[in-house]
C-alpha cells in the first residue's frame, strides 16, 4: 500500500455527503476507479479520486447522463461540448413540458373527457410541418372540384400557424383550439358550403361585382356600422339606412335594382352566410398563434348591416 492518504468508501461518503451506494455505483460504472485495493479486496480512494467524485456529482446534478460524464472524464469530449448538447436536450424537455402544461390547462378549462385529452395532446405535439400540412389538407378539401376565385383562396391558405420556438401557454391553447376547429365537421361543412356558393356565383356571373365592392369597402363599412352600434343607433335609423343604401349600390350589378327590397334581402343573406362567428374565430386564433395584432370581433357591426339591409 502506498504512503498517500487513502479513504474507504465509507470515509469517502462521510467526507462528500454522497451515499455509499451511489459511490459504489459510480465506481462499478468506471466513473470512479479505486486508487488501490486492500489485501482483502476493499476499494480505497485518494484525494484525486475525491476531487473526481465531486466533478461526477456536479455533472450529474447538471443532468448529464453516465455516458456523457464518462466522455468528459476521459476527455473524449470537452465539458463545453457536452454542455452545448445538454442545453439542447434541456430546451427540448422544456418545450415538451410547456406543451403538456398547455394541454393540462385546456383540459382543466373544459373539464375534458379522456378521449379529448388524448386528441389535445397529439395536436399540441405536432411539428411545424405537420401543422402546416393540416391546414393545407383543410383548404384542399374546401375547394376540391370547384371553380373558385383562385387569388382569394391563395390568400386564405397562405396564412399558416407559425408557433415560435418558445410559445406562450396562450399560443399553445390557441393552436389546440384552431386545430380542433378546422377538423370539426360542422365548420368544414360551413366553409365548404361557402366555397360552393362562390363557385355557383362565378358560374352564374354574380360574383365579380359584389366581391370587388367588398374588397374595396368592407373595412370602411364595418367601421361605420360599429360607430352606429356604439352610438346606439337602430338599423332602421337614417344612419343605418344610408349605410344600407351605399352597400347595396356598391354591390349591385348593372341589371340589379339596388333600391328594391328583394335585392337588399338577398344581399343581407349573402352577408349572413359569410359572417359566421366561427369563420371570424379562425382568424382570431391564427392571430393569437402567430403573435399578430388581435383580431377584434365584427359580429355586432355585421349584424347591424344585415339588419339595415333587411329593414
Amino acid at each position: 500500500m502506498g504512503t498517500t492518504a487513502t479513504f474507504t468508501i465509507g470515509e469517502l461518503s462521510r467526507r462528500t455527503g454522497l451515499p455509499v451506494k451511489t459511490i459504489r455505483f459510480y465506481s462499478d460504472e468506471g466513473l470512479l476507479p479505486p486508487t488501490e485495493r486492500t489485501d482483502a479486496g476493499y476499494r480505497l480512494y485518494d484525494a484525486a479520486a475525491m476531487a473526481r467524485l465531486e466533478l461526477v456529482r456536479t455533472l450529474r446534478e447538471l443532468g448529464l447522463g453516465l455516458a456523457d460524464v464518462s466522455a468528459a472524464l476521459s476527455q473524449s469530449a470537452t465539458v463545453g461540448e457536452l454542455a452545448v448538447r445538454h442545453v439542447e436536450a434541456l430546451d427540448e424537455q422544456i418545450r415538451r413540458l410547456r406543451l403538456r402544461r398547455a394541454v393540462l390547462r385546456a383540459v382543466a378549462k373544459r373539464n375534458s373527457e379522456l378521449e379529448e385529452v388524448n386528441l389535445m395532446n397529439r395536436l399540441a405535439s405536432m411539428s411545424d410541418e405537420e401543422r402546416k400540412r393540416l391546414v393545407d389538407e383543410f383548404w384542399d378539401e374546401m375547394v376540391a372540384g370547384l371553380d373558385i376565385d383562385q387569388e382569394f383562396y391563395r390568400r386564405m391558405r397562405s396564412c399558416k400557424p407559425e408557433l415560435p420556438d418558445d410559445p406562450s401557454p396562450e399560443q399553445l391553447e390557441a393552436w389546440i383550439e384552431f386545430a380542433e376547429l378546422i377538423q370539426d365537421p360542422d365548420f368544414r361543412a360551413l366553409i365548404r358550403g361557402m366555397s360552393e356558393t362562390q363557385a355557383q356565383q362565378i358560374e352564374d356571373g354574380e360574383f365579380q361585382q359584389p366581391a370587388e365592392a367588398w374588397r374595396e369597402n368592407w373595412t370602411a363599412w364595418i367601421a361605420r356600422a360599429q360607430e352606429a352600434v356604439d352610438a346606439g343607433e337602430n338599423p332602421t335609423s337614417p344612419m343605418g339606412q344610408t349605410l344600407a343604401a351605399e352597400v347595396a349600390a356598391a354591390c349591385a350589378r348593372p341589371d340589379q335594382d339596388a333600391t328594391s327590397d328583394s335585392y337588399r334581402r338577398e344581399l343581407a343573406d349573402r352577408f349572413a352566410s359569410g359572417g359566421d362567428a366561427r369563420s371570424e374565430r379562425y382568424w382570431q386564433l391564427l392571430a393569437a398563434i402567430n403573435g399578430w395584432p388581435p383580431v377584434p370581433t365584427t359580429q355586432p357591426a355585421v349584424g347591424f348591416m344585415i339588419a339595415a339591409l333587411r329593414g
